[in-house]
C-alpha cells in the first residue's frame, strides 16, 4: 500500500531559518518529497554558524536530552535510551536490484559480509516507517561536506533529520553549513534522510528523554541513487549519516566506480629525529587502540606523530602515482573507556571543551567518568552512572556504557598535522592492518608485495568490540576493519584492491600488520607495552619504506612475510625488557589452525566471487606454514 502524502507540504510549513527559493532544484524535490512523506511541523536549514549551535544546544537542554558539564566549557552530557546504544548491524541493510551486488553467495548459511535488502522489500519497510514519522517536530536540512569544502576529493551530502542531537553532532563531525549549499550549486549530492520514529503527540513515554523506536530501527543504504534512509536510532552512526553510513558504504561504492579507496582507516604524520616525514594509514576494528594510535605521543626521542585522521580514509591517486589521503570528518567520535591521560593524552586535552559526551559517568562536580579513566575521584565528589543510577568503584555495572563515546572537533587536538585540511590530500607511504590478537600473531610483519598485502587485509582477525551488538570476547574474521561497512560485494572489493596493482606508474605503498595484544600464555600479560611505546614499531615501519641496503637489513622472511632481524627494534630505555622471542614466535600449530579457518571463511563466505589472486596467496601461505619447523 503506497504511503499518504500530503499534497501540498511546503506551502503550510513553517520555515524557520533558510530560504528554499535559493536551493537547487534537486535540493528543493528532495526536501519537499521527504517533507510530503514525513510531515514535519517547520523546516530550519541549517547554516553552520555559532549562533545556531547555541540555539540547538539549548533547545536540547530544554527537551531534556542533555545536560552542560559545569567543570569544562561548552561540554555537554547525553543520556540514551538503554535500548539505542551501538550501531545495530542486524538492522543496517544495503538495498540493490541484485543480492549478489551487496554481498558474495555464501556456499551456507547467510552472509556475514553485510546485509542485503530487495527493492520491494525496503519499499514495504519504508512505507510502514516514515508516513507521518515527523508530525509535530521540526524538520532540519544539514548540507555537509566530507572532506575539506571544495577539496577534488571531497563529497557533498544533505541529511533531513527530525533530532536536534543529530544537528548538534553533525556540526561537529562534519563541514557543515551555508558554505556547502554554495559550493554543492547544482551538483549532485547524498540524499540523506533519517527519523527519530517519534511523532508528537508521544504515544508512549520517552526513556531520559531520548526519542526512538529500537523494534523499528532501519539504517538502509541505496548506492545506485545515493541514497540513505535511517529510521528509529538516534544514536552515533545510524544517525549521523555523514560517518560509517556515507563515508564508508556509500562512499566505497562511488570509490570502486571511480578508481579510489574508501577506508575505516586513521592517518598519521610520522617524522623521524632527522626531519623527515611520512604518512602512514591504519585499519583497526573499532576499540582496538586506532585512536590512541593516531594521536599517539611516541616515547623514542626526536620522533613525533601527528594526525590527520582517528578513523575514515578517502585515498586517491594523484598525476604522478602518488596516494594521496584525507581524513573526511571534521571531528572524532571516541570510545571513551579505556581513554586516559596514560593512554591518550591528546584525547583528553581535546575533550576539555566544545564536546558531546553520550552515555558516560557523570561526577557531581560536573565531569565525567568512565572506566580506565585513571582518575582518583576527590574526596566528596560521588558518580551517577549511564543509566543514572549512583554508582562507586568497586561496582559489578559499568559506570560508563562500553561503548560510550564522545564528539569532539578535531581542530582542538593538540596534534593535529598542520596539512590534515590540505585540499590535496597527504601522499601514503605505508598502509597497516592490525587487530586483537592475543596468541600467535606477531607485533609486526610486512607483505611480500602488494597482493600479499591485500590477502593480510583480507585475513584480519580480531576479538569482537562494544561498538556492535557482539556480546563477549571472541575471534572475528573483520577483513580490512570493514566487515560491517562493505557497500557492495566483498569479493569484487577485493578485485578493486589488486586492480591499483595493474594500474601503470603507480607508486603503491608497503603494507604491514600490527598487533598490539598479544599475551604470554602462561600469566596472560601483555607481551608488548603499547601506546607511546608503538613507536618503536613505526620507527620500524618508517625504515622499511625508506628502502635501500638499511632497509634489507633489518628484516627477514618468515612464513607471513617479513618479520624484523634480531636487533631491528629499537627497545633503547623501556622501563622492562621485552621478550622479542615470545613476540615474534610463529608456532607451527597456530598457524595451520589459523591458515584452515582463514580459508574455510573465504571459501564459504566469498564463494565463486574471490578473486583467483587471493585463492594464490591462500595456498602460498599453507605452503610456508607446511615448511616451519
Amino acid at each position: 500500500m503506497a504511503p499518504q502524502l500530503q499534497p501540498n507540504p511546503l506551502s503550510s510549513m513553517r520555515v524557520l531559518q533558510g530560504d528554499l527559493g535559493a536551493l537547487s532544484p534537486a535540493l528543493r524535490d528532495f526536501i519537499e518529497q521527504s517533507a510530503r512523506l514525513c510531515q514535519p511541523d517547520s523546516l530550519h536549514i541549517c547554516d553552520g554558524s555559532e549562533e545556531e549551535s547555541r540555539r540547538v544546544l539549548a533547545l536540547l537542554e530544554e527537551q531534556g536530552m542533555i545536560k552542560k558539564l559545569t567543570k569544562y566549557e561548552n561540554c555537554w552530557l547525553a543520556r540514551t535510551d538503554p535500548r539505542d546504544v551501538a550501531r545495530v548491524e542486524s538492522k543496517t541493510v544495503i538495498v540493490t536490484e541484485e543480492q549478489r551486488d551487496t554481498v558474495p553467495t555464501p556456499t551456507s548459511g547467510t552472509s556475514q559480509l553485510g546485509r542485503w535488502m530487495s527493492e520491494e522489500e525496503f519499499e514495504k519497510a519504508k512505507n510502514l516507517r516514515f508516513p507521518g514519522c515527523m508530525k509535530g517536530r521540526t524538520m532540519y536540512v544539514i548540507p555537509y561536506s566530507m572532506g575539506p569544502v571544495g577539496s577534488p576529493l571531497s563529497k557533498i551530502g544533505v541529511q533531513l533529520t527530525d533530532s536536534p542531537y543529530v544537528v548538534a553532532s553533525m556540526r561537529v563531525m562534519t563541514r557543515m553549513g551555508s558554505a556547502v549549499l554554495e559550493t554543492l550549486g547544482s551538483e549532485d549530492f547524498v540524499m540523506c534522510l533519517h527519523s527519530v520514529g517519534c511523532p508528537l503527540p508521544l504515544k508512549k513515554s520517552l526513556v531520559n528523554n531520548w526519542p526512538c523506536n529500537p523494534e523499528l530501527t532501519l539504517v538502509a543504504h541505496i548506492p545506485d541513487k545515493r541514497q540513505i534512509i535511517s529510521f528509529g536510532s538516534g544514536y552515533g552512526g545510524n544517525s549521523l549519516l555523514g560517518k560509517k553510513c556515507f563515508a564508508l558504504r556509500i562512499a566505497s561504492r562511488i570509490a570502486k566506480e571511480e578508481g579510489w579507496l574508501a577506508e575505516h582507516m586513521l592517518i598519521l604524520g610520522l617524522t623521524s629525529p632527522a626531519g623527515v616525514k611520512r604518512y602512514v594509514a591504519a585499519a583497526f576494528p573499532s576499540a582496538c587502540g586506532k585512536t590512541n594510535l593516531a594521536m599517539m605521543r611516541p616515547s623514542l626521542p626526536g620522533w613525533k606523530v601527528e594526525c590527520v585522521g582517528d578513523d575514515i580514509a578517502w585515498m586517491k591517486f594523484d598525476s604522478q602515482g602518488r596516494l594521496r589521503a584525507i581524513n573526511p570528518e571534521n571531528g572524532f567520535f571516541g570510545v571513551a573507556p579505556g581513554t586516559s591521560m596514560k593512554t591518550n593524552p591528546n584525547a583528553m586535552l581535546t575533550v576539555q571543551s566544545n564536546t558531546i559526551f553520550t552515555n558516560v559517568g557523570e561526577t557531581s562536580d560536573g565531569g565525567v567518568f568512565w572506566e580506565g579513566l585513571d582518575e582518583t575521584l576527590p574526596p566528596g565528589v560521588s558518580v551517577t552512572s549511564w543509566l543514572g543510577k549512583t554508582w562507586k568503584p568497586g561496582d559489578k555495572e559499568p559506570c560508563a556504557h562500553p561503548n560510550s563515546r564522545f564528539c569532539a572537533p578535531a581542530a582542538q587536538c593538540p596534534s593535529m598535522d598542520k596539512d590534515w585540511e590540505s585540499p590535496e590530500g597527504v601522499p601514503i607511504d605505508a598502509i597497516i592492518f592490525g587487530g586483537r590478537r592475543p596468541e600467535g600473531v606477531p607485533l609486526v610483519y610486512e607483505s611480500f608485495n602488494w597482493r600479499h598485502g591485500v590477502f593480510v587485509g583480507a585475513a584480519m582477525r580480531s576479538e569482537s568490540t562494544a561498538a556492535a551488538e557482539h556480546k563477549g570476547k571472541v575471534i572475528m574474521h573483520d577483513p580490512f576493519a570493514m566487515r560491517p561497512f562493505f557497500g557492495y560485494n566483498f569479493g569484487h572489493y577485493l578485485s578493486h584492491w589488486l586492480s591499483m596493482e595493474r594500474r601503470p606508474g603507480l607508486q603503491l605503498p608497503r603494507v604491514f600488520h600490527v598487533n598490539w595484544f598479544r599475551k604470554d600464555p602462561a600469566g596472560g600479560r601483555f607481551l608488548w607495552p603499547g601506546f607511546g611505546e608503538n613507536a618503536r614499531v613505526l620507527d620500524w615501519i618508517f625504515r622499511r619504506c625508506a628502502g635501500g641496503e638499511e632497509a634489507e637489513r633489518i628484516a627477514r622472511p618468515s612464513a607471513v612475510g617479513y618479520l624484523p632481524r634480531e636487533g631491528a627494534l629499537d627497545l633503547g630505555g623501556l622501563s622492562e625488557p621485552v621478550d622479542t622471542q615470545a613476540l615474534f614466535h610463529l608456532p607451527k600449530a597456530f598457524w595451520e589452525k589459523e591458515a584452515r579457518e582463514i580459508r574455510a571463511y573465504l571459501t564459504e563466505q566469498v564463494n565463486v566471487d574471490l578473486p583467483a589472486e587471493i585463492e594464490e596467496e591462500m595456498k602460498g601461505l599453507e605452503e610456508r606454514v607446511r615448511g616451519m619447523e
